[in-house]
């Protein structure tokens, strides 16, 4: 006989069977009503009736219509109820149901509370009571109490008994489930095994549709293009059918005008003596024609050099470049420009500068008044002028040597002045910022084609040099020409020549702008640049560009040569004696000691030239000896002074303006064309 186990004890076991029920029963069909139902419903199932508590006693109310089973918590509530009215129940009882009472109540044990019910699944309603509620115990009623409690533990026992059985039977069910679901997927491995095999050989067969189509496409292509040769050739035979008809018709026609060609031809001849005589005289026309045209082209000439001479062989031009971003704004009467004779309308041609000097005072302890000096050039540019302004002053002067007169032109002034950018122009490869050289060769080879129509053929050869501590280098030598430039020399053409060459320096023949351009680049990458105080880049050399022009005129034999040679030279700016040297400055010191030695000495040729002083002493320096031949009486030569905006260089600006000044009081006589 199996051993009798305490009823909340059962109660207890039969809540553990909930969750593999509930589980089992979202997955497989349950025969009958009763297993359809969720734990809420089985829990409410075994809910026993309501109890109430009146007054100090505990009174329970139980339906007998259905007996139920009350969930743990609220059996454990009802015991301790229970068990608190035991207590206060007076001893009229006996001892043996006070007793048992006491013992059962000990024995239960605190069940766990019952899960909440999951969202979304909804509660099965409470059964239906039906009967008739049986009367209320009292309070003192111990034992009738043990006995529906007993009766109704009873209950409980069979319903977990029939809730074992359904449980045996769910689990068969799963295992069957199982087993099957094995050999459903069993049997889909094979499926897709075969599957794998069909979609193969419907791919393989799907190829060979392809390749079949794609081989039906050729022939059908073939046949259209055979029938297409078909039709063609069947045109081509009509084509020339008719061919052969015009062909036949043409011959026709050519003979019948082969009759009147020859008919015309006699009268042509007749013609032909008449325009060879109209041809002889438009001959004489035209060569009459060319010697006026001539004759006005040597009167242009000398009217344009004429013209040279009264505005002067040695001009000098004065330009201030503009003040640059970081640079102090210079005091508003620094620099005046006051306007030319024919008033604001005329370029200007005077400059005035003040200086004020701190070490004057007057009587009174005051500084002195600043000191104005005043300069007259043949034109001034202020620090507004463009480029093309500049060019357009100078542009005459540079086509007098395509008429055979020598032109140098000179940019002279301290360091940073503009000098570089004036000759050269900016970096960037701006049009509006390019200097006096591309603008040069650009308007000789436009006067050039220009002149080709009267007869006249011009070549050019261009040189580009640098002369670095008296010593002359090439600025074009490329490879391992570079660092030869100590082995230039300068030397005459030949015996009894009065022109000069530079040994081993290139002379390279340009005819447009873009060959220029990169001659142009190319010097600037090897000329001798330093820092100095007044410039990061400053040039420590003079760079001469020399472009050697001849011109031909073939019919009449006539020919014409001369150099035009446009220096950008060395800072002018003067040796501080106080100044300390280190290893780096003593280079800069006999850089500056050469520059203005070289300086020097140009200023004393033109001075020399003159006074027509009988000896020239041109070979003082590298500079004067190799540019002679165009600073002499057939020469024009113009110099540019250019100068700072700034007043901390005003002692550097006047010493260059005062120079400036003396080249341009000096008269050199009348110019001679270079003619053979």
């Amino acid at each position: 006989m199996e051993p009798q186990r305490p009823p909340l004890l059962e109660v207890k076991g039969n809540s553990e069977l909930k969750t593999p029920l509930v589980k089992a029963s979202s997955r497989l069909p349950l025969p009958g009503s009763r297993l359809k139902r969720g734990p809420d419903q089985m829990e409410n199932a075994l809910e026993p009736a309501k109890k109430r508590t009146r007054g100090l006693g505990a009174v329970t109310k139980t339906d007998t219509s259905r007996p139920r089973v009350p969930p743990l918590s609220t059996v454990s509530q009802t015991h301790g109820q229970t068990t608190g009215a035991a207590q206060k129940v007076p001893k009229k009882t006996g001892p043996r149901c006070s007793t048992a009472a006491t013992a059962v109540l000990k024995s239960q044990k605190p069940a766990p509370a019952v899960p909440a019910q999951k969202p979304g699944t909804s509660a099965a309603p409470p059964p239906v009571v039906t009967g008739k509620k049986p009367g209320k115990r009292p309070a003192w009623d111990l034992k009738g109490q043990l006995c529906d409690l007993t009766a109704e533990l009873k209950r409980c026992r069979e319903k977990t008994q029939t809730l074992n059985q359904e449980n045996q039977q769910l689990r068969e069910q799963l295992r069957e489930a199982q087993e099957q679901a094995a050999a459903l997927g069993a049997a889909r491995s094979s499926l897709e095994g075969e599957l794998g095999s069909v979609r193969a050989q419907a791919e393989q067969g799907r190829q060979e549709l392809e390749s079949l189509s794609a081989r039906v496409l050729e022939l059908e292509d073939r046949l259209g293009t055979q029938e297409g040769l078909v039709q063609e050739l069947q045109k081509e035979q009509s084509e020339l059918q008719e061919e052969r008809r015009a062909l036949a018709a043409r011959l026709e026609e050519q003979e019948r005008r082969l009759q009147v060609s020859e008919a015309s031809l006699s009268s042509s001849q007749a013609e032909v003596v008449s325009l060879r005589q109209e041809t002889a005289a438009q001959a004489a026309l035209l060569a009459e024609r060319g010697d006026r045209l001539h004759g006005l082209e040597m009167e242009r000439r000398r009217l344009h050099n004429q013209l040279q001479e009264l505005k002067g062989n040695i001009r000098v031009f004065c330009r201030v470049r503009p003040v640059l971003a970081g640079e102090p704004t210079p005091s508003p009467g620094f620099l005046l420009f006051p306007p030319g004779p024919a008033g604001s309308s005329d370029p200007p041609v005077r400059l005035s500068l003040s200086r004020s000097d701190d070490r004057r005072g007057t009587l009174s302890g005051l500084p002195a008044p600043p000191t104005r000096h005043d300069f007259s050039f043949d034109r001034v540019f202020p620090p507004g002028s463009r480029q093309d302004e500049v060019f357009e002053e100078i542009a005459m002067l540079v086509q007098s040597a395509l008429d055979g007169y020598p032109v140098c032109i000179f940019a002279y002034g301290q360091t940073g002045s503009g000098k570089t950018f004036t000759m050269e122009g900016g970096p960037g490869g701006d049009p509006q910022l390019e200097g006096l050289i591309p603008r040069a060769l650009r308007h000789l080879f436009s006067v050039a084609q220009e002149m080709s129509g009267q007869g006249w053929t011009y070549s050019f050869v261009a040189s580009y040099v640098e002369i670095y501590n008296e010593t002359v280098r090439d600025l074009l030598a490329t490879g391992t020409r570079k660092g030869q430039g100590g082995e230039c020399e300068i030397r005459r053409a030949g015996p009894g020549s009065e022109e000069l060459t530079v040994t081993n320096a290139r002379y390279v023949p340009v005819s447009c702008e873009k060959e220029v351009e990169a001659l142009l680049h190319l010097a600037r990458q090897n000329r001798a640049v330093a820092r100095t105080a007044q410039n990061e880049r400053s040039s420590r050399s003079h760079s001469v560009f020399q472009l050697q022009i001849s011109g031909e005129h073939a019919a009449r034999g006539l020919q014409c040569g001369a150099p035009l040679n446009l220096v950008d030279l060395a800072g002018s700016e003067r040796l501080d004696p106080g100044l300390a040297l280190g290893p780096g400055e003593r280079d800069r010191l006999r850089e500056t000691q050469a520059i203005n030695s070289s300086l020097s000495t140009l200023g004393l040729v033109i001075m020399a030239l003159s006074n027509k002083e009988p000896h020239v002493p041109y070979r003082n320096s590298k500079l004067t000896y190799l540019l002679q031949n165009s600073l002499g009486g057939s020469a024009k030569m113009l110099m540019f002074v250019n100068i700072s905006p700034l007043e901390e260089n005003v002692s550097e600006s006047l010493n260059s303006l005062r120079f400036a000044s003396k080249v341009n009081q000096c008269v050199i006589g009348t110019a001679q064309a270079n003619k053979k």
